[in-house]
């Protein structure tokens, strides 16, 4: 009787260790398929298998377990190879956004680059995007070319730029730059102002070569060669396919306004240096006129001193009669006049 009552027991908690056991593994489970079951079924469906692990690694490193899950499905449906580069496991998707990247807009980049036939990996893809660049928009302006207006429209409609030819009038253009992305250096690449910058610096050199306005007038397309022709896109994160002058207009004549001022300029240096001479012959004019009246006030003095002098002779007995001195007038050679001559 005690051995069977000892079974009884044994087999008791042997069936409740056994349900305990099941039940440590199955609330796991549930809770696992309540929150990522829908997930999981997703990926499962879709042959972009994530395990409930990974899941729930997601979460615990605060990553969002959707969006992995919603870009990995993105890229098998989109026929993105596995054993290539461009394999988007969850490990490597998890950890460009653990990154700080956009997980979505890189396969979409990549998507659309693979489907426009343009050579992008998931390694370029995501240290685009972890630069700080727009990686679908590049790839989107590298299969639909992307117009850059010059100057840029953001600092005013009206806004032209200026350049002067060699005789001295003013051009006022307005040109448009089409360009493509250049995805191998768009990393460390210069950007859309660096090229407008460079267009303006073009601009005004092609219009300063001209010997004068009326041949860029006639011949517009002068700028856009010499742009061309002196590599804009070099170190820049566009390949440039054509550039347009959209509008171009006759501004001031700078030249003649200079000369004018040039003149007027003259003409005031003239004029201040005939006052400075005007007046240094002024300042010698009285200059000498008081020389004169000093002389004169010295003659005043010494013929002052004259009675003085006679004074002081007749005192002393100094003061006696000059004979006169004969002046004897000079004599006249007589004239010969020669005997004439008998024949």
């Amino acid at each position: 009787m005690e051995h069977f009552l000892f079974g009884m027991l044994f087999d008791d908690l042997w069936q409740i260790a056994f349900w305990g056991l099941a039940l440590l593994i199955l609330i796991p489970v549930a809770f696992l398929f309540f929150f990522y079951g829908s997930l999981w079924i997703q990926a499962f469906v879709s042959n972009s298998h994530v395990s409930m692990s990974s899941l729930l690694g997601m979460t615990l490193r605060q990553v969002d377990p959707r969006t992995v899950v919603a870009a990995k499905i993105l890229g098998r449906q989109a026929g993105l190879d596995a054993s290539s580069n461009e394999s988007m496991t969850t490990a490597r998707l998890e950890a460009h956004v653990l990154a700080g990247g956009n997980i979505t807009r890189v396969v979409r980049a990549l998507v659309e680059s693979k489907r426009a036939g343009i050579e992008l990996d998931f390694d370029q893809a995501s240290a685009i995007d972890l630069a700080g660049r727009d990686v679908l928009d590049a790839v989107r302006t590298n299969v639909f070319p992307k117009v850059i207006d010059c100057p840029d429209r953001s600092e005013g409609e009206g806004k032209m730029i200026s350049g002067i030819a060699k005789d001295g009038v003013e051009l006022l253009v307005r040109a448009r730059v089409t360009v493509r992305t250049n995805l191998g250096q768009l990393i460390g690449g210069a950007t859309e102002q660096t090229i407008i910058a460079r267009v303006g610096q073009g601009i005004v050199s092609s219009i300063g070569d001209a010997e004068t306005y009326s041949v860029i007038l006639e011949s517009p397309e002068i700028i856009a060669d010499q742009l061309l022709a002196s590599g804009l896109e070099s170190n820049t994160s566009f390949f440039i396919v054509s550039i347009d002058i959209a509008d171009i207009d006759v501004g001031r004549n700078v030249g003649a306004r200079l000369r004018s001022e040039q003149a007027a300029a003259d003409m005031r240096t003239a004029q201040a240096s005939a006052e400075a001479r005007s007046a240094n012959a002024i300042a010698r004019r009285q200059e000498m006129k008081a020389k004169i009246t000093f002389q004169r006030s010295q003659k005043l003095l010494a013929e002052a001193e004259i009675p003085k002098s006679i004074a002081f002779a007749l005192l002393a007995g100094n003061f006696c009669s000059i004979p006169a001195i004969p002046i004897v007038k000079p004599t006249r050679p007589p004239v010969i006049v020669p005997a004439p001559t008998i024949l």
